[in-house]
């Protein structure tokens, strides 16, 4: 890469169409969350020259002055506004203006909320996932067609939106543009990770049951590498018995480490040993690395701090301690349970972390400092081992890709199925929803299940035959107040009042997720969206009748109430985009603005 091959991708063609797209989702998610309040226009049948169902035009005006957004949508359930793209235009008047999203945060910063503090980080992070969206676009067109046979990582790498709700997405702060190409999951460059020695004395490591330090060493670094780092550490007279093997992000070296953590490094608390000798991939999550050089080992996961979408994504260190011992305990009660077993419902456990300790940055600062999140790491087990013959793996997130020309990546798995598309979604329905319905009503027990933490095992048909979650310790609660925790788990326990508690499904599945893939598969004309919420109806239907013992729970947490509470998640970046929520206490930052009618009522 050169200077001049380092943005070859912000072209003012490329720029502008970066820039539709984005203020066409920042139009649809605001109106959605109901910071913004869309007029309607005139005739529906004089601006509008395509015939989409129930599309019609819409102007959102400046906080001052005469200038407007003007647009068509549909809206459909739970108050999703299906914004088209080539229907935007500003003005000032009768004069059209050209589209900058920098330009549209600054006509609507007060209706958005946006602090002097936080507007211009914002910006900053707007013109970041503008960039991205920019290199996006000069990838070759694949058809969602043609992503749906791809392979595993292929499907990873090819998502083009990240997260449905947030409009600001990737931010990324901290990455220079050559960082960006050599780091980021839509770029597919291969990344080898950085191992340092870190001392016993300073380093924590605890693993599942019936593993070790050494016996993961060997498994994941091979014989050759650890010969090679034991051999640095005795050249300089240290003893290698003394250290604990520590897998970094090459960033997070670079530009934190070697010069935040000088001191370990100048005392040899901290000793760089090189590169490990396998070929990782950047996931979606950013700081998770997948090994394509044998992809039956584990992900990586690692602390990367930079600021991504209303968080530094650093590990801490004491949140890593107890993790192995979460994933234990939830992968036990899983198999234990038939309810989980018959949907083949599982988890790709964590099955080892590691996390280092810097004594002085945690005698002056809280648990909150990104300071104490500057280097842990943790291991999670691979998906690929438990295939069968036939299967194969994609993202959930690929379910709400949409190619260039508007086919849905899920359109595509429905027509290679040649199934009904309600019997497809009922299948995908019963290998996903189920597990998340009897986890909260048997167990207390919510996930984040949101596109990116849920892998799909696809048969060779394309249906859905099994939902494998992930990212466990860190985005799970258990709400009962008086259940059985061991200590090690006890972590988890969350205090979530009773009218919130079924936010973790009617938020995180329905509104965060289904409601994009039923707008999906209803504008493509692939299924009626009154079908889509039926089948959804009918899969918690057949759940409740399948489990009576479990009545009094479904009407304390009425999933057919008429309504319920909108949890509005770029309200909470709008307000603070460095922190936007204490994982300790998720329900303590919630913006609640009205409600949402129940589709399924």
């Amino acid at each position: 890469m050169t200077i001049d091959t380092a943005v070859t991708h912000l072209t003012p063609e490329l720029w502008a169409e970066a820039n539709r797209l984005l203020i066409r989702k920042a139009l649809a998610e605001f109106a959605h969350e109901r910071l913004i309040t869309p007029e309607p226009l005139g005739d529906p049948h004089a601006s509008s020259t395509t015939t989409r169902p129930g599309e019609a035009p819409f102007r959102v005006r400046a906080d001052e002055g005469p200038v407007e957004y003007r647009f068509t949508a549909s809206r459909l359930a739970l108050d999703h506004w299906q914004v088209f793209p080539e229907s935007i235009s500003r003005h000032d008047g009768e004069r059209e203006l050209p589209l900058d999203a920098l330009d549209f945060f600054l006509d609507l910063r007060s209706s958005l909320g946006l602090s002097d503090a936080i507007l211009p980080v914002y910006l900053e992070e707007i013109s970041s996932t503008l960039s991205g969206t920019a290199y996006k676009l000069t990838k070759p067109q694949i058809t969602s067609a043609e992503l749906a046979r791809s392979g595993f990582q292929a499907i990873e790498t090819g998502m083009t939106e990240g997260h449905p709700c947030f409009v600001a997405n990737n931010g990324r702060l901290g990455f220079g543009i050559h960082e960006y190409l050599a780091y980021a999951p839509e770029t597919a460059s291969p990344v080898r990770l950085l191992w340092l020695a870190a001392r016993r004395d300073r380093a924590t490591f605890t693993a599942g049951a019936g593993l070790d330090h050494e016996t993961l060493m060997r498994d994941e670094l091979g014989g050759p590498a650890l010969d090679r780092f034991a051999a640095q550490l005795a050249d300089r007279g240290l003893d290698s018995a003394d250290y604990l093997l520590l897998p970094v992000h090459p960033w997070q070296w670079w530009n934190k480490l070697s010069v935040t953590f000088a001191a370990e490094i100048a005392q040899e608390r901290l000793v760089l040993l090189g590169e490990g000798d396998d070929d990782y991939l950047a996931q979606q999550s950013i700081r998770t690395f997948f090994n394509t050089s044998d992809p039956a080992k584990h992900y990586v996961k690692t602390a990367l701090s930079v600021l991504n979408m209303g968080f530094m994504r650093g590990l801490s260190a004491a949140y890593m301690e107890a993790t192995p011992a979460i994933n234990d305990w939830l992968a036990g009660l899983i198999a234990a349970d038939d309810t989980f077993r018959a949907a083949r419902f599982s988890i790709i456990r964590e099955r080892a972390a590691i996390g280092y300790r810097h004594e002085q940055y945690e005698r002056a600062t809280d648990r909150y400092s990104a300071y104490r999140k500057m280097l842990a790491a943790l291991w999670r087990e691979s998906p690929v081992p438990s295939l069968e013959p036939g299967e194969r793996l994609a993202t959930m997130a690929s379910l709400l890709h949409v190619d260039r020309d508007g086919a849905s990546f899920a359109g595509a798995l429905i027509a290679e199925s040649g199934r009904a598309p309600a019997e497809w979604l009922r299948g995908y329905l019963d290998a996903y929803l189920v597990p998340v319905l009897h986890s909260f009503y048997a167990y207390d027990l919510v996930f984040m299940p949101h596109g990116e933490n849920v892998i799909l095992v696809l048969g060779e048909d394309g249906t859905v035959s099994r939902a494998i979650f992930k990212d466990i310790a860190e985005e799970i609660a258990v709400m009962d107040p008086d259940a059985v925790l061991p200590p090690a788990v006890e972590r988890i326990r969350a205090d979530v009042p009773e009218e919130l508690r079924l936010l973790s499904v009617f938020t995180d599945v329905f509104d965060c997720f289904f409601r994009f893939l039923n707008a999906a598969l209803a504008t493509e004309g692939i299924l009626e969206e009154s079908v889509f919420w039926r089948t959804v109806a009918e899969c918690v239907t057949a759940y409740q009748d399948s489990h009576p013992e479990l009545a009094d729970r479904f009407k304390q947490d009425d999933l057919f109430a008429p309504d319920f509470a909108l949890s509005c998640l770029n309200r909470l970046q709008l307000r603070d985009n460095a922190q936007m929520v204490d994982l300790a206490d998720p329900a303590g930052a919630l913006q609640l603005v009205g409600t949402l009618a129940n589709p399924i009522a």
